[in-house]
């Protein structure tokens, strides 16, 4: 099999080449890492990867080939895939050269990851454009640096659902904003019953309450949490009224409802081993996927810190008893390891509904 050339550019003017795998093309978007030694199909299909190019820190990727079932969208997401060594012949074929070549897909292979990461972690999260076919690195450093901020760019919309639908159950009924959410949060929520109304980004309030719902449930999504205004307006509006959930965007969302305040963090959570500590001193291992983060400072009289990274000491989780609102911003949904973050979130918000 011949080898394609590839290229990726950074906007500092860093270019690597490697092998390219998937078709010939380009992208360009923020690079970012994840340190998962697996799962890498659930990351690349998580919506929140949108307009981003993702590069994997594990050495090898695909050495279980193309895992279908724990798609958490039923496609890939993210822009471009970067990995180190790509395992071309794993047990389970289809491996991920012919997945992404039969689904239009980038990804460039054989190049530098850690010292990539290193960068990324010593100057920030970095613009990138990858590139394969070619291996013209000028050009993609130009194209890395012309590519707007992902502050800048409306991502939600392109992943949310595009008209309501409804999953039916015996139980509570809960109302769902679909920010790019992942299949693991419905399958959460079906496994308790929940009666599910789902509805696309630019739901309005009055929407929300037609359906009569026990509670609302913010999902995660890509970009600046500061572009889900219609969201924002669910929360302000809403909360006190009924009960209010969020997970990782969820959490930004509903900060923002409240008049707290979202930032970008410099380099971002993500991957499944992020440790957090509860507001009791005990410390969960988390799967995480975030670019912005709350700030704790911010929150309002009322809302208090639930959870805390225990690497860099942010926001990860906040309550506010009152109004009825418990979000978190990791993933309790995603199962990178034992499911003890899964049980108390949605456990919690089942009881508390009864």
């Amino acid at each position: 099999m011949e080898i394609m050339k590839a290229v990726l550019g950074l906007e500092d003017g860093t270019f690597v080449t490697g092998e390219g795998f998937g078709i010939e093309g380009e992208c360009s978007g923020e690079l970012v890492f994840s340190t998962q030694m697996t799962g890498y199909m659930e990351a690349l299909t998580d919506p929140s990867y949108h307009g981003q190019i993702l590069m994997f820190t594990f050495p090898t990727i695909g050495n279980y080939g193309v895992d279908r079932k724990n798609f958490q969208h039923p496609r890939v997401r993210a822009l471009g895939c970067v990995v180190r060594e790509l395992c071309r012949k794993p047990e389970n074929p289809p491996d991920l050269d012919d997945y992404y070549r039969e689904n239009g897909l980038l990804g460039i292979a054989g190049v530098d990851t850690r010292m990539l990461t290193i960068k990324t972690r010593m100057q920030g999260t970095l613009r990138a454009s990858l590139i394969v076919g070619d291996d013209n690195g000028e050009y993609a450093v130009e194209q890395a640096g012309i590519v707007p901020p992902i502050s800048d760019k409306e991502l939600i919309s392109a992943v949310s659902c595009r008209e309501p639908y409804r999953i039916s159950g015996s139980g509570k009924r809960i109302a769902v904003i679909d920010l790019g959410i992942k299949k693991n949060m419905i399958v959460s929520l079906r496994h308790r019953n929940a009666d599910l109304y789902v509805f696309p980004h630019d739901v309005t309030p009055d929407r929300i309450q037609e359906c009569r719902p026990d509670a609302l449930f913010i999902s995660n999504g890509p970009g600046d949490p500061v572009h889900a205004t219609s969201a924002v307006r669910c929360v302000k509006d809403l909360a006190g009224t009924i009960p209010i959930y969020g997970i990782c965007m969820g959490n930004q969302i509903c900060a923002l409802g409240l008049g707290a305040s979202t930032y970008k963090m410099k380099f971002g959570h993500r991957g499944t081993n992020q440790p957090v500590r509860y507001k009791d001193g005990s410390i969960y291992i988390t799967t995480q996927n975030h670019g912005f983060a709350v700030a704790a400072d911010s929150l309002p009289e009322g809302a208090s810190i639930l959870y805390s990274n225990v690497n860099d000491g942010t926001l990860e989780g906040f309550e506010d008893p009152y109004l009825d609102i418990t979000c978190v911003q990791y993933h309790p949904e995603a199962h990178g390891g034992p499911r003890d973050t899964e049980i108390p979130f949605f456990d919690t918000m089942f009881r508390r509904l009864e």
